[in-house]
C-alpha cells in the first residue's frame, strides 16, 4: 500500500465514522509513515482524479466581488512551476523561508511548492514589525524571505544573512521576482523523498503569557495530524470551507490549508478591509458556503447584526481560539437553525479536545478528546491525574497531531514533555459523561479570598449583559481579599460607557454569580490583544498591579467603578 493509499483509507474511515463519535474513537490510530510529502503524495494525487482535478481547490473572493479560482489541477500545476524555479534560485531543501504574505493565491502556491522542495517555512503576518522580523531572522535562522511590495521595505531595517524574495510585480530591477517562476517547467521531481520527521514549519505562537516561542511541526504533524481538526469540522468531500484567519497564524494553516484540502473541500477566503457582517453573510450565500470557523471575536460581532440575512445557512460552524459563550452560541442556533461547535487545540498541535458532530453540546463546555489523542487533567498541586486541573495529553503512543519541539530551546520541550506527558498550560474540568470545560490559562486563574476563580467564567456572564461587547477578568488587588474579581469592558454598539452602564453590568453579575465570585469593580477600555486576536490578560494584569503598587486609590473617577460606589449593591 502506498503512502497516498494508507493516508486516503485512515481519511476514509474517519468520514464513515464522522458522526460516531464512540466508535470513532476506539477504532483510529494514526498512520505510520516514513516518509510523507503532502504536496507530492496528497495534492498531487487529488490532481490527477478527473473527477477532482478541474473542481476549485481555493477560491478567493475580494471586496468589490471580484475573485480568483483555482482548480487542483491548475494549482498543482503552478506549485510544480514554483517549486522548480525555487531550486533554480539556490533554495534548497531544509532551508529556512519567511513567508509573508495576506490572503492572496501566490500563498497557497508558495506553501504547496515549499513542502514539495522540502523547504522549512516560516510563516508570518504582514502586520509584523522590523522589530518582529528581526526576531524571526535571528531566531528562525531564516536565510529566505518572501514578501509583497507592500512589506519588502521592512527587510531593509533587518540584519542577517538571508535573501528578500519580491513577490509583486514591481520589484526593483536586481532583485528576485517572483514572477519569474511563470516560465519553468510544470512537472517536478523531488531530488530525494521526504522524511516524515523533517521539520516543515516553524510557528511563532501569539504569545499571550510570555515571549513568543518557536513551535515546530514536521511534514506529518500538520499535514496528517489535522485528521483530527477534519474530524471536528465534519468537513466532506465537495464541501465549501469559509475560515476566518489572518496569514501568519497556525490556525490559518489549520482551517485554510491541511483540513479542507486532506477533505477535498474547497478552501474559500473573502477578503476585506473592515468586518462587514451583510457583506460577509452575502457572500457566503453566494458561494454556498456548507463549512465556516471563526474566531470569538467574529462571532460576537455576527450576532449583533441580523443574522437572518443569510438565507442558506451552512450546516458546519465551529469557532476556536477561545471558548465561546452561551449568549452567541444561542443567538446563532435561533437564527440559523445549527450549533457552533467549539474545539481546542494549540499552535503546537492540531485539534485535540472538541465537540464533534452527531453528539449534543454542552453549552460552554470544550468537548471531548478527539480520535488520536489521549487527554488526562493533571493537578498541579498533586500531579495526579483528577476532575479538574492542567490539559495534559499522554504520550505514549505520541500523538501524531503534536509539535516536534519548540525550536532551538531545549529546557522549554523538556519543561513541556516532563513527566510522561505533554502540559497545554491550560485549565479545565471534566464531567463524569467525560465532557471537558475550559477554566482558563494556568496563569490567568486567580485566588480571591482563598477561592480560585476562572477569568472564563465570569466573562461568560459578563458577555451575556447587552451593553457588553468584550471583557476580560483578572485579579484586582486587595488588602482584605488578597485581590477581587475585575472586569474591563469593551461597550456593544449602542452603549456608552457610564455610570448608570456599570451599575446595571454590576448588578447583572451580582444576581448571576456566587458571592465569592461577583465582579467587584469594572473599567471601560479597550483590551489589549496579541496580532492573532487573543485578549493579553497577561498585560492588564500588569497594569493593573502597577496601578496599586504603594498606594490603594490610584483608580480614576469616571474610568474605574466598584461595587461599593453604588446604593443597589452595597447590601
Amino acid at each position: 500500500m502506498t503512502v497516498t493509499e494508507e493516508f486516503r483509507a485512515a481519511r476514509d474511515r474517519l468520514l464513515e465514522l464522522r458522526t460516531d463519535y464512540a466508535g470513532a474513537k476506539q477504532e483510529f490510530r494514526w498512520p505510520e509513515f516514513t516518509e510523507f510529502n503532502f504536496g507530492l503524495d496528497w495534492f498531487d494525487q487529488i490532481a490527477k482524479d478527473p473527477a477532482r482535478a478541474r473542481t476549485n481547490a481555493l477560491v478567493i473572493v475580494e471586496k468589490d466581488g471580484s475573485s480568483t479560482r483555482c482548480t487542483w489541477a491548475e494549482l498543482s500545476a503552478r506549485s510544480n512551476q514554483v517549486a522548480n524555479w525555487m531550486r533554480s534560485i539556490g533554495m534548497k531543501r531544509g532551508e529556512k523561508m519567511i513567508v509573508m504574505l495576506g490572503n492572496r493565491v501566490e500563498l497557497w502556491e508558495i506553501m504547496l511548492a515549499g513542502i514539495k522542495l522540502g523547504m522549512v517555512m516560516i510563516p508570518t503576518t504582514t502586520q509584523m514589525t522590523p522589530a518582529d522580523l528581526q526576531d524571526r531572522v535571528d531566531r528562525g535562522d531564516a536565510r529566505w524571505a518572501l514578501a509583497g511590495s507592500a512589506d519588502t521595505e521592512k527587510f531593509s531595517k533587518v540584519l542577517g544573512d538571508y535573501t528578500v524574495i519580491h513577490v509583486d510585480a514591481d520589484a526593483p530591477q536586481d532583485a528576485i521576482s517572483y514572477a519569474d517562476s511563470s516560465g519553468f517547467p510544470t512537472e517536478f521531481v523531488p531530488e530525494v523523498p521526504t522524511k516524515a520527521d523533517e521539520t516543515l514549519l516553524l510557528y511563532f505562537t501569539s504569545g499571550t503569557t510570555s515571549k513568543a516561542k518557536l513551535v515546530e511541526h514536521t511534514h506529518t504533524s500538520y499535514p496528517v495530524g489535522h485528521l483530527s481538526t477534519m474530524f471536528w469540522i465534519g468537513l466532506e468531500p465537495g464541501d465549501v470551507h469559509l475560515n476566518v484567519a489572518s496569514p501568519g497564524w497556525a490556525k490559518h494553516a489549520w482551517s485554510n490549508f491541511f483540513t479542507p484540502w486532506i477533505a477535498e473541500a474547497t478552501v474559500l477566503l473573502y477578503n476585506y478591509d473592515r468586518f462587514d457582517a451583510k457583506a460577509l453573510m452575502a457572500q457566503m450565500d453566494a458561494e454556498s458556503v456548507t463549512s465556516f470557523c471563526a474566531p470569538p471575536t467574529v462571532w460576537r460581532l455576527l450576532i449583533q447584526a441580523d443574522l437572518t440575512a443569510l438565507r442558506h445557512p451552512p450546516a458546519k460552524l465551529v469557532s476556536a481560539g477561545e471558548p465561546l459563550n452561551a449568549v452567541v452560541i444561542d443567538q446563532v442556533a435561533r437564527a440559523w437553525g445549527q450549533t457552533i461547535r467549539d474545539g481546542f487545540g494549540q499552535t503546537e498541535t492540531t485539534v485535540q479536545i472538541a465537540n464533534p458532530p452527531g453528539l449534543p453540546i454542552k453549552i460552554g463546555a470544550m468537548g471531548r478528546p478527539m480520535p488520536g489523542y489521549d487527554v488526562v487533567l493533571i493537578n498541579p498541586g498533586s500531579g495526579e491525574p483528577g476532575p479538574e486541573g492542567e490539559i495534559c495529553l499522554r504520550i505514549d503512543p505520541l500523538p501524531l497531531g503534536l509539535m516536534k519541539s519548540y525550536f532551538g530551546d531545549a529546557e522549554k520541550t523538556a519543561d513541556a514533555f516532563r513527566d510522561g506527558v505533554y502540559h497545554t498550560g491550560d485549565m479545565a474540568e471534566i464531567d463524569d459523561q467525560g465532557i471537558i470545560t475550559y477554566v482558563g490559562r494556568g496563569d490567568d486563574v486567580f485566588k480571591s479570598s482563598d477561592y480560585r476563580l476562572s477569568p472564563f467564567e465570569l466573562e461568560s456572564v459578563l458577555i451575556q449583559h447587552p451593553a457588553v461587547a468584550e471583557a476580560a477578568v483578572i485579579p484586582s488587588p486587595d488588602a482584605l481579599r488578597l485581590s477581587v474579581p475585575k472586569a474591563f469592558v469593551v461597550t456593544a454598539e449602542g452603549y456608552e460607557p457610564s455610570a448608570e452602564i456599570a451599575e446595571s453590568i454590576l448588578l447583572h453579575c451580582r444576581e448571576n454569580l456566587a458571592p465569592y465570585k461577583r465582579i467587584r469593580r469594572l473599567e471601560f477600555t479597550e483590551l489589549p490583544k496579541t496580532i492573532s486576536g487573543k485578549i493579553r490578560r497577561v498585560e492588564l494584569r500588569r497594569t493593573e498591579a502597577a496601578r496599586y503598587e504603594g498606594a490603594s486609590e490610584l483608580a480614576t473617577e469616571g474610568v474605574e467603578y466598584r461595587d461599593d460606589d453604588f446604593p443597589s449593591l452595597k447590601s
